[in-house]
């Protein structure tokens, strides 16, 4: 007996067995689907939806169900989008925008839209617009991450329908016209010059300050001066005064004649050749002192 009439025996007497073997592999094949992590699949039952597969091994009825839709779940990022909008002071505006998210519902996804990117991009330049037409052009620029805030909850709010959610939204770029840029600059520039006028006033202002409390200063110090002279002198007058009350009056006259002698050593102490004209009596204050110091001492 060759092989090939073997195998036609075996195979007319296991006829049925084989058959059930083989709808067995397919009904497996068919029955068991392995989605990957970034992945959900969506199944439908006679053009119905039936579940929605996660990642791993999962089992389905074969010939009943079927896997209609593949759906990635990793975080996609929109084509950066450009978009004219006008600000409430009437300035033209150029936005490039730029919108991140994820599918979170496969399901809703699904049977709910049909161009996701070209959905969230309309709600994106709608909301866009909408939310600079609200602004003035100052704004728009110093408040920039307010905005993208503000777009983003409201990105959020008109896709949540959709079953995806938007983790980011940028505002890449706010370009202006030329005539506004030229605006702009002048704006700048005579905000500029203003800011160093009133440097400058203030400068001046301080620098008033500052001599006005040094002269302030030095008049007190001059007064102060004074007043220790004036102290001094007064101290001096008292002793004298006492001595004269001690002594009598010839110890008012030994001051007067000390006086002398010591206004007369500081003329002799003048530099250069000078003539000195004294009194016909000069010579007598030196006798005079002499003769009270030696009355004095005796």
């Amino acid at each position: 007996m060759d092989f090939e009439t073997f195998v036609s025996q075996f195979v007319g007497s296991n006829i049925v067995l084989l058959l059930i073997a083989a709808f067995l592999i397919i009904s497996i094949i068919l029955g068991v689907r392995i989605v990957p992590q970034s992945e959900k699949f969506v199944v439908e039952r006679f053009g119905r939806l039936q579940s929605v597969l996660g990642p791993g091994i999962n089992f389905i009825i074969p010939f009943l169900d079927r896997v209609r839709h593949k759906v990635s779940i990793l975080e996609r990022q929109l084509p950066t989008n450009t978009q004219d909008a006008i600000t409430r002071d009437n300035a033209l505006v150029q936005v490039d925008t730029s919108v991140f998210y994820r599918i979170l519902n496969p399901e809703k996804t699904v049977y709910r839209i049909r161009d996701v990117d070209g959905a969230i991009s309309t709600t994106v330049a709608g909301i866009v617009r909408s939310e600079i037409g609200m602004m003035d052009l100052d704004d728009v620029q110093s408040n920039r991450q307010q905005l993208i805030l503000r777009i983003k909850a409201q990105v959020e709010d008109a896709v949540d329908a959709w079953g995806i959610e938007v983790t980011r939204a940028e505002i890449l770029d706010v370009n202006l016209d030329q005539a506004t840029r030229d605006a702009m600059l002048q704006q700048l520039n005579a905000e500029r010059a203003r800011r160093a006028q009133v440097t400058e006033a203030e400068g001046m202002k301080r620098s008033v300050e500052l001599q006005a409390d040094a002269e302030l200063y030095a008049a007190e110090q001059t007064a102060k001066a004074r007043r220790i002279e004036a102290d001094a002198e007064a101290y001096a007058t008292g002793v004298v005064a006492e001595a004269i009350a001690r002594n009598g009056l010839e110890a008012a006259q030994y001051q007067v004649a000390l006086k002398q002698v010591e206004a007369l050593a500081q003329v002799g102490e003048g530099s250069g050749n000078q003539t000195v004209i004294l009194p016909a009596n000069a010579i007598d204050a030196f006798t005079d002192a002499f003769k009270m110091l030696k009355g004095k001492s005796t």
